[in-house]
């Protein structure tokens, strides 16, 4: 939780630094996509925790009423997909339990990104998520403009040595390859085409403006062996760093919104651990965070450091002899 809603307050308020001074006009939406570290999956209860830090504290005022109970924003509306629900999905105004489905109400970077933003904006602000877990950007994610997913020669080879028919592995890939990035453009469209059955004092005349954008993903591609045969070497995840770019531009051009902005949730996990140098964990990072260099990218794109927020203590106590991961 402590990474959830640390990390998520500073991809706020790095859009700070992004966006123009707020002003009435049109409502301002914010897109957030991603797999599991975008779904969130902190409990409830940790979120008593932030509340021991005098630099969350005011957080967890936010978060919470006086006696508990999960405050109801009234100014930040959200719609997110929660493949549990035969609609599938969830809507209304923020508060905990736009996390991931499963028991109990679960915790994702939109609780504190959207309470953050509207402090920041000044005015109602709509929030769609769409997020799923296991889910990478070679594959699940990819965006048109990159092109088929093209089997390296180290995974034809593969595919020899044990039998299986290339042609049927070129299918069953064809038939994953951008399914995730449709159903994300198409829940999206979805709440576009009616915002007042997310937001019900939605201006039409005013209309909207899609203010900003927030990617956090990058495991899936990480732990990849058989897209990025080289993983733990220089360059590795170079593919990453351009499929995300071709993501970037592809988005911008489906909703024709050029100069939307973008932020990267950089990779956290394990936080920063000295022995992540040199790893598949470091070059994934590595590969995220060279994305904004691009010249097009300049001032639009921001990649976001999330791991100083990983909290070594518990993770060491989580890892250790004896520890709850044991």
């Amino acid at each position: 939780a402590f990474l959830l809603n640390r990390s998520s307050d500073l991809l706020a308020a790095l859009f700070m630094g992004l966006v123009l001074p707020a002003s009435a006009g049109p409502l301002k939406i914010y897109l957030l996509v991603g797999q599991s570290n975008m779904q969130g999956h902190a409990a409830e209860r940790t979120l008593e925790h932030l509340g021991m830090d005098p630099k969350t504290a005011p957080l967890l005022k936010a978060i919470r009423n006086a006696d508990g109970t999960a405050k109801v924003q009234k100014n930040v509306w959200i719609s997110s997909i929660e493949p549990s629900l035969e609609s599938g999905e969830k809507h209304g105004r923020l508060t905990v339990g736009y996390g991931a489905g499963g028991r109990g109400p679960k915790i994702g970077p939109e609780l504190t990104f959207g309470i953050t933003m509207q402090n920041h904006v000044g005015e109602p602000i709509l929030l769609i998520k769409t997020s799923w877990g296991g889910k990478s950007l070679n594959t699940d994610f990819r965006p048109p403009s990159v092109g088929p997913y093209e089997f390296n020669p180290q995974q034809l080879e593969n595919f020899k040595k044990r039998g299986k028919d290339v042609a049927e592995a070129r299918k069953e890939k064809t038939e994953r390859t951008g399914v995730y990035y449709r159903l994300m453009l198409e829940h999206i469209h979805k709440v576009l085409a009616d915002i007042r059955r997310v937001y019900p004092d939605y201006d039409a005349k005013a209309g909207y403006e899609l203010a900003g954008f927030v990617w956090f993903q990058g495991w899936n591609d990480m732990v990849d062996g058989s897209t990025y045969p080289t993983r733990g070497q220089p360059g590795s995840y170079d593919a990453y760093s351009k499929n995300l770019a071709h993501f970037i531009r592809d988005v911008r051009k489906e909703f024709k919104a050029p100069n939307i902005k973008f932020v990267i949730g950089q990779m956290g996990n394990d936080g920063m651990k000295p022995d992540n140098e040199g790893s598949p964990r470091d070059y994934i990072k590595k590969a995220q965070a060279a994305v904004p260099n691009h010249p097009e990218f300049k001032g639009n794109v921001i990649c976001v450091k999330t791991d100083q927020y990983w909290d070594m203590e518990a993770h060491a106590i989580y890892t250790g002899p004896g520890g709850w991961s044991k």
